[in-house]
C-alpha cells in the first residue's frame, strides 16, 4: 500500500467515525426529555413589580376578590401568536373559573397598523360593559382585518353595532385622546417590565415561557394556589 493511499484511507476512517458520533449524539438528544421551561419549582421564578403588572384601571376578564392568583397577559389583537394563544387562555379561564383573576394589558406592536385601533375599540367596549365580547370578537375575526395596511376602524365599529352598544359613545371613546393614552400607558408598563413581544404572560408576577401551553400554565397556577 502506498503512503498516500494509507493517509487517504485513514482520513476516510476518521470522517466516518465523526459522522457516526454526530448521529449518536443527535439520536440521544432527540430521545432526551424536553427541559421543563418553568423549572422544577415554578415559584422559583423571580416576580415582576406588582404596580406595573396591574393598575387600578386594568381590565379583568375574570375577577375573584379573594383569589391569591392573578394571570396577566400583555397582548396585541393583530398578533397571530396571540390569536394562537387565545384558545389556551380560554381553557385556563374555564379550568380555573371562580378561582383566579385574569387581566389583559394592551401591547400594540409597532408595525401592526390596526393593533392600536383594535385595542381602543376593546377599551371603548369595556367602558360599556362588553369587554369579553369584544375581546373574543377580535380574535375570532382577526383573519378578516389583520395585516391590513389601511385602517379597519370601521370594521370595529361594526362589531360594536353587532353587540348593541351605544354607537355615539363608542365612537367618541374609541377615538378619544384619553383612550389612546390609556392604551399607551399599558404599553409603557409592558416596556418597563421588559416585554418585547406578544403574548407575554405573568402568573402572580412570574414570567411564563413563550407561548405557554395549558399544562405549563396550570403548573404555574397550581403552584401559586398551593402556596
Amino acid at each position: 500500500m502506498s503512503k498516500n493511499l494509507g493517509i487517504t484511507l485513514a482520513l476516510i476512517l476518521v470522517a466516518a467515525l465523526g459522522i457516526g458520533l454526530l448521529a449518536f449524539l443527535d439520536d440521544r438528544d432527540a430521545d432526551a426529555p424536553a427541559a421543563d421551561p418553568v423549572g422544577a419549582d415554578p415559584t422559583s421564578v423571580p416576580t415582576a413589580p406588582a404596580e406595573l403588572l396591574v393598575r387600578e384601571d386594568s381590565r379583568y376578564l375574570d375577577r375573584v376578590e379573594e383569589s391569591p392568583v392573578t394571570v396577566v397577559e400583555f397582548l396585541d389583537f393583530e398578533c397571530e401568536a396571540c390569536r394562537a394563544q387565545f384558545p389556551t387562555m380560554e381553557r385556563i379561564r374555564e379550568d380555573y373559573d371562580g378561582r383566579i383573576n385574569v387581566v389583559i394589558r394592551y401591547f400594540p406592536l409597532p408595525g401592526h397598523t390596526n393593533s392600536e385601533p383594535a385595542a381602543a375599540a376593546v377599551e371603548a367596549a369595556a367602558q360599556q360593559g362588553a369587554l369579553e365580547e369584544m375581546y373574543a370578537r377580535m380574535y375570532e375575526t382577526q383573519a378578516e382585518w389583520g395585516e391590513s395596511q389601511e385602517s379597519r376602524a370601521e370594521v370595529f365599529v361594526g362589531f360594536a353595532e353587532d353587540l348593541g352598544l351605544d354607537m355615539d359613545e363608542f365612537r367618541r371613546t374609541m377615538e378619544s385622546d384619553e383612550t389612546r393614552d390609556r392604551v399607551r400607558s399599558d404599553f409603557e408598563d409592558g416596556v418597563a417590565l421588559g416585554v418585547q413581544g406578544t403574548p407575554t404572560i405573568f402568573v402572580n408576577g412570574r414570567l411564563a415561557p413563550s407561548m405557554p401551553g395549558r399544562d405549563v400554565l396550570s403548573a404555574m397556577i397550581d403552584a401559586e394556589l398551593a402556596g
